[in-house]
């Protein structure tokens, strides 16, 4: 059988060797790290080592939590922030509208926060959390305010706390300068079941006892924490094979028979694209057959029926967006597997225009 090419990398990306490999590890660590005995203070040992690696692999001088994954570290920061209001983008993962039901929601403008509604949210009474991600998973698209630190003044001059989801973007680019930063440890080629929630001073939480500082109830999942760190230290953004000369390529080869869905600056991984004349549930289909595994958007909602919410709020109109899907390349995508997609993606699209004509 012809081999497949996996290009969904922003619904989650195969676990590196070496995280494997440190999961296996962890898991002959049996011990409870609260536990005061010889073998709890080792797998805490482990444990601290481990946040040290990470924080370091990231470059974050702040305090770490582990969590269960990116949900619940936004859960905990949207919910648990000792703050007045909430606003979140208008193109921020679903997870994150499930966790702050009523927030206000900030509209977004040629891929960009819009400046004036900020503006108008900051001057309403009370402290506020702003939840802005850093990479659309969706589109691939880079949001503000991290190329504009004017921006981030502005936050921060209104005495609000800015908080990002960085699951499509920790590993492949620098963190952005937040009060809280959201991490997934399944998209960046470490185990599923792992996340960090990121926070320069735990003061801005309210804490429930437990684990964590007193931060989060439940046992660290020692054997993920490990797989998380190697899989960061392995990683990083020169070792991602698709860098930005293919993300030129690939926009060309494209916008040549389509129409690449990019409001505003674009990623060098995820890239949304429409093709004329052929739904996006006809090119799944059709591209699955041919050995090759792309969506139709995020891994949480690409299996219904209704409308993308991050496209609608980036001004797609409904009938491109019902012909858009998501191609997303991850830490062993090679500069083959992308020639070989983007020559899949000619012949259907010609099949397509030539079906139509």
């Amino acid at each position: 059988m012809k081999k497949r090419i996996y290009l969904d990398h922003a619904a989650t990306t195969p676990m590196r060797p070496e995280a494997v490999a440190a999961v296996a590890d962890g898991m002959a660590r049996w011990a409870n790290p609260s536990s005061p005995h010889a073998e709890g203070r080792a797998a805490r040992a482990a444990l601290e080592e481990a946040r040290t690696r990470i924080k370091t692999a990231l470059g974050w001088t702040g305090e770490l939590i582990f969590t269960s994954g990116a949900s619940e570290a936004l859960s905990m920061a949207l919910n648990r922030a000792k703050v007045d209001r909430r606003i979140v983008s208008a193109v921020e993962h679903d997870a994150v509208f499930r966790a702050a039901p009523g927030a206000d929601v900030l509209p977004v403008v040629h891929g960009e926060a819009d400046g004036d509604a900020l503006a108008k949210y900051l001057a309403a009474p009370g402290k506020a959390i702003i939840a802005i991600q850093k990479t659309n998973g969706e589109t691939g698209t880079q949001i503000i305010p991290y190329q504009h630190p004017a921006t981030i003044d502005q936050i921060r001059n209104a005495g609000a706390l800015l908080l990002s989801d960085c699951s499509q973007s920790a590993g492949r680019y620098p963190l952005p300068d937040a009060d809280l930063v959201v991490v997934s440890g399944h998209k960046l080629g470490g185990p599923p079941g792992i996340g960090l929630l990121l926070v320069r001073d735990l003061a801005v939480l309210e804490p429930v006892g437990g684990h964590e500082y007193g931060y989060r109830m439940g046992t660290e999942n020692l054997p993920a924490v490990l797989g998380l760190a190697a899989a960061l230290e392995a990683g990083g953004l020169d070792s991602w094979q698709s860098n930005v000369d293919q993300r030129f390529a690939v926009t060309d080869v494209f916008n040549a028979s389509g129409d690449v869905i990019a409001p505003g600056a674009q990623s060098s991984h995820v890239f949304a694209v429409a093709m004329p004349n052929l739904s996006a549930a006809a090119q799944l289909i059709r591209f699955d057959a041919m050995g090759f595994a792309v969506s139709a958007g995020s891994a949480c909602s690409s299996g219904t029926l209704k409308r993308s919410r991050a496209l609608a709020a980036f001004g797609v109109d409904e009938d491109t967006a019902s012909r858009t899907i998501r191609v997303s390349f991850g830490w062993n995508t090679t500069p083959a597997e992308i020639d070989a997609f983007l020559g899949a993606w000619l012949e259907v699209a010609h099949d397509a225009v030539t079906r139509a004509s």
